[in-house]
């Protein structure tokens, strides 16, 4: 089965989910500069899950250039990977309505681990497809930074009840490690 469809769903379904996430993002009250100040959770919120889809995003698109087709398991662990990522813009917006308290900041966390973990089941059922020795096995290689984003993540979630702006630190650094796009597909690719 031809790869086209998956990737096409995947980023209508990404557009769909950052346009949902922005039109949250509500104007105050006020008409002053100073007004936008009490926005501020909110748009760091906002700014963090944007670019946490982005760089899904960015890697998902680097992925299937290393594949030639899918199946129905991949198309399932594509679906399981987008559902995690749906439910970014409701966590986003929970956690800067609430000025990043320690219960929203968890559950952002879960939702990051759980997208985190599914964009790894994705991988996996793709070099199950393609076979151990295949463009998308060699370019994942042994996914150093993908285990350690797990694990941040999983670190994240119970110090959010301690200290829930360290825990967004460890969310935040997760991001800066990925900000630069992963570059075993493209060397796989060349190679």
């Amino acid at each position: 089965m031809s790869k086209g469809r998956l990737e096409a769903f995947s980023d209508g379904v990404l557009a769909v989910i950052i346009t949902i996430m922005v039109l949250e993002m509500k104007a105050p009250a006020g008409h002053e500069w100073s007004d936008l100040g009490s926005l501020w959770p909110v748009f760091m919120s906002y700014v963090l899950s944007f670019v946490f889809l982005g760089i899904y995003w960015n890697n998902h698109h680097h992925l299937l250039q290393a594949v030639k087709l899918v199946n129905g398991r991949v198309l399932w662990a594509n679906l399981h990977l987008l559902f995690w990522l749906s439910l970014t813009p409701f966590v986003t917006s929970w956690t800067g309505e609430s000025h990043f308290a320690s219960t929203p900041v968890a559950l952002y966390g879960v939702v990051l681990l759980c997208s985190g973990i599914a964009y790894t089941i994705l991988v996996f059922s793709l070099v199950a497809l393609h076979g151990k020795d295949s463009t998308v096995a060699v370019a994942s290689g042994r996914d150093f930074k993908g285990k350690v984003s797990i694990a941040l993540y999983a670190a994240g979630i119970p110090l959010a009840f301690v200290y829930p702006f360290a825990s967004c630190a460890l969310y935040g650094s997760v991001a800066i490690m990925w900000l630069v796009p992963d570059r075993r597909i493209e060397k796989a690719l060349q190679g």
